[in-house]
């Protein structure tokens, strides 16, 4: 039985994870504490924590990694909380952008048992709604292959699979722009000044979007 660790031991060994997703180096005490939004003193108390519970690798100045199983406990906190994201919407009707923290105090509940449940329930989705992978029960997760939309050009073409950026003020624009999850879009054209970009939505729709709006999402490219 694994022993029990404080919500804010779990957040960290997550947040880790996160960032380590986005650099295969080892991640650092400032990105850990920007993530978090905590003083990086903070931060390396806590990592002293987690080093003596075997659940990471630590050396000062030289970064931090997950130990199997610090990477353990973190993909079953992603896998809960992306499940849970995924019954709110699916079921219970709540709209993607009043999810996450719902999902972040669901995703402390132990029970096994009842994340198998929900898992099964659910129809064992690949993705939560903001087109996340979710975990399977042995920890494998099936990432997107794609490319952010600031990164295509002029005629290129793709479909909408996954938002980056889950703060709810840019889904609720998003959803305000029509730019939702599987939507097909085209570049009609770019701005070498400021990067944004005009696009096609589903055929019809003409809007015009920052770089940072592009940045944020992640698109399936298709002929």
């Amino acid at each position: 039985m694994r022993t029990a660790l404080s919500h804010t031991e779990e957040n960290y060994l997550k947040a880790i994870f996160k960032l380590s997703e986005l650099n295969d180096d080892k991640v650092s005490t400032n990105s850990i504490a920007e993530k978090l939004n905590t003083t990086a003193a903070s931060v390396t108390d806590m990592l002293k924590k987690l080093s003596t519970k075997k659940l990471i690798n630590y050396e000062k100045y030289y970064g931090v990694s997950l130990t199997e199983k610090g990477k353990k406990v973190a993909k079953d906190l992603i896998r809960k909380h992306r499940l849970w994201e995924t019954f709110l919407v699916d079921k219970l009707k709540f709209s993607w952008d009043e999810v996450d923290e719902l999902a972040e105090q669901l995703e402390h509940i132990r029970s096994e048992i009842l994340t198998d449940r929900i898992d099964l329930f659910l129809g064992y989705p690949k993705f939560d709604p903001h087109g996340d992978p979710i975990p399977d029960k042995n920890g494998n997760i099936a990432y997107h292959e794609d490319v952010t939309l600031d990164a295509m050009h002029k005629g290129d073409q793709g479909i909408i699979v996954a938002v980056i950026d889950h703060a709810p003020a840019f889904l609720q624009y998003l959803d305000k722009i029509n730019l939702v999850l599987h939507t097909r879009i085209k570049i009609k054209e770019e701005e070498e000044f400021d990067q944004s970009k005009t696009i096609i939505l589903n055929n019809k729709i003409e809007i015009v979007i920052s770089q940072k709006v592009a940045a944020n999402l992640l698109v399936r490219k298709v002929k």
